[in-house]
């Protein structure tokens, strides 16, 4: 799958890359739009994009997992060898301990990325403050052509702007392909 980043200036031009969208088989739940109008894009029906595309959510909560689970992991090992009052620790002390950790990274993690924009957004940031609409539409690598030739012939004052697979991987910077 891929995501493709197109900006419009204004939400009359929006409703109708909306409305084009659905004729040719993208569903809402593959077509987000990010603006400052959000009551704009309610009365127009238009499908704006939920807290899970606008913050670092699942970004985050991933590394905080993966970090989590490297420090407990360490801990672990770590205190494995060492006798309790003359006793190995018991298993189940050891296992707490390390779950203790994961959780805590995870949490922590999911903490900041409530905190923080989704980072492939940052580049819109001023463009959507300046009052432009950003829309993201997700389609799979093999109609990426047709999204984008819909969109040049019959949108084009909709700019592509950036082009990058749906999921970002936890510890890589976003590759995107700027357009």
């Amino acid at each position: 799958m891929k995501r493709l980043y197109y900006l419009t200036d204004d939400i009359q031009s929006t409703q109708e890359i909306s409305d084009d969208l659905h004729e040719t088989g993208v569903s809402d739940w593959n077509f987000h739009v990010i603006s400052k109008d959000e009551k704009g894009l309610y009365k127009r029906h238009i499908h704006s994009a939920n807290a899970l595309q606008k913050t670092d959510l699942i970004h985050s909560t991933e590394r905080g997992f993966i970090k989590g689970l490297a420090v407990g992991t360490i801990v672990f090992f770590l205190i494995s060898p060492i006798p309790i009052h003359g006793r190995l620790p018991e298993s189940g002390f050891l296992l707490a301990i390390f779950f203790v950790l994961l959780l805590g990274g995870l949490f922590h993690g999911a903490l900041l990325g409530l905190q923080n924009e989704n980072i492939r957004l940052k580049p819109f940031q001023q463009e959507i403050e300046n009052g432009r609409f950003l829309i993201m539409i997700d389609v799979p690598n093999s109609q990426v052509d047709k999204i984008e030739n819909l969109m040049f012939q019959n949108h084009p004052e909709a700019i592509l702007r950036q082009e990058s697979p749906v999921w970002i991987w936890p510890f890589s910077h976003p590759g995107t392909r700027g357009v």
